[in-house]
C-alpha cells in the first residue's frame, strides 16, 4: 500500500502536466500545441475544468486557430429561441450551433480577441469581414457588444450598427426601439433599430422579399431580403 502511495505521489506532477494539455481555453490553444490539427470539432474549456464544451475550430482561414461561436449551413437547427438558450448555447458543433453568450463572454474576457465573419451566397460566392477588436460584457450588462477595427474581405461592414448594443431575444428585449426587433426579425442578436446583420434568423433560400427582414442577412453585401447559404462567426486571440 505504501509503495502504491509513493508511486501516485511521484506520478502526480506528470498527470497534472498532461492534464493541462487537454484543457485548452480555445481553438488557438489547440492550434498552438499542434499546428497540424485540421479543422473540425474539438473540446475547449472557456471557464475551467468543469466547463467542457464542443466547438468547431477553423484551422485554415488566415492561419487558423479560430473558435467558431455561431454557424449556419443548412437550416437544420431552429435559432428562434429564448434568452436562456442563447445564454447556454444550443445545436451541434458538427453542424449548426450557437456556442452560448456566457462562454463567449469568458473567451473575450480572458484574452483580447479579433472577429472574423465568413459567409457564402447560393451562387457559391464567398466573402468575409474581419474586426481587430471584439468583446462582450457580462450578463449583468446585457452581454453588451464591443466591436471595432473593420477590415473588408468583400462583405462590407454590417456590424458597426450593432456596436454598443445589448443582446436581444424574443423574450428579453434590449434593443434601441420601442418595438421588439427579435420578434419582428425572427432572430436573436445585438439588435439596434433593428439590424444590418441578422445571422440567427430564419434559414431561407437566397433572394426572397415575400416576408421582409427575417432571413440570414448581411446587408452590406447582399442587401436586405437575401438569406445567405452559409454564415459563421469566429474569434481568436489577437496575434
Amino acid at each position: 500500500m505504501k509503495l502504491v502511495s509513493v508511486f501516485l505521489l511521484l506520478l502526480a506532477p506528470v498527470l497534472t502536466c498532461c492534464l493541462r494539455l487537454y484543457l485548452p481555453l480555445d481553438c488557438s490553444d489547440i492550434r498552438n500545441n499542434d499546428k497540424s490539427r485540421p479543422s473540425g470539432v474539438y473540446t475547449i474549456y472557456p471557464i475551467g475544468a468543469t466547463s467542457a464544451v464542443q466547438v468547431y475550430c477553423d484551422m485554415d482561414s488566415a492561419g487558423g486557430g479560430w473558435t467558431v461561436f455561431q454557424r449556419r449551413m443548412d437550416g437544420s437547427v431552429n435559432f428562434y429561441r429564448p434568452w436562456d438558450h442563447y445564454k447556454k448555447g444550443f445545436g451541434s458543433a458538427a453542424g449548426e450551433y450557437w456556442l452560448g453568450l456566457e462562454s463567449l463572454f469568458h473567451l473575450t474576457r480572458r484574452k483580447k480577441v479579433e472577429l472574423r465573419v465568413d459567409m457564402e451566397d447560393f451562387s457559391g460566392n464567398k466573402v468575409f469581414a474581419r474586426y481587430s477588436s471584439f468583446s462582450i460584457e457580462s450578463e449583468t450588462y446585457g452581454y453588451r457588444l464591443h466591436v471595432s477595427g473593420f477590415n473588408n474581405g468583400g462583405a462590407g461592414d454590417s456590424m458597426n450598427r450593432h456596436n454598443g448594443q445589448k443582446f436581444s431575444t424574443f423574450d428579453k428585449d434590449q434593443d434601441s426601439i420601442s418595438g421588439n426587433c427579435a420578434r419582428h426579425s425572427l432572430g436573436a442578436f445585438w439588435y439596434n433599430n433593428c439590424f444590418d446583420s441578422n445571422p440567427n434568423a430564419v434559414y431561407r433560400w437566397g433572394a426572397d422579399a415575400t416576408i421582409k427582414f427575417v432571413g440570414v442577412e448581411w446587408a452590406t453585401w447582399k442587401g436586405h431580403n437575401y438569406s445567405l447559404k452559409t454564415f459563421s462567426m469566429k474569434i481568436r486571440p489577437v496575434q
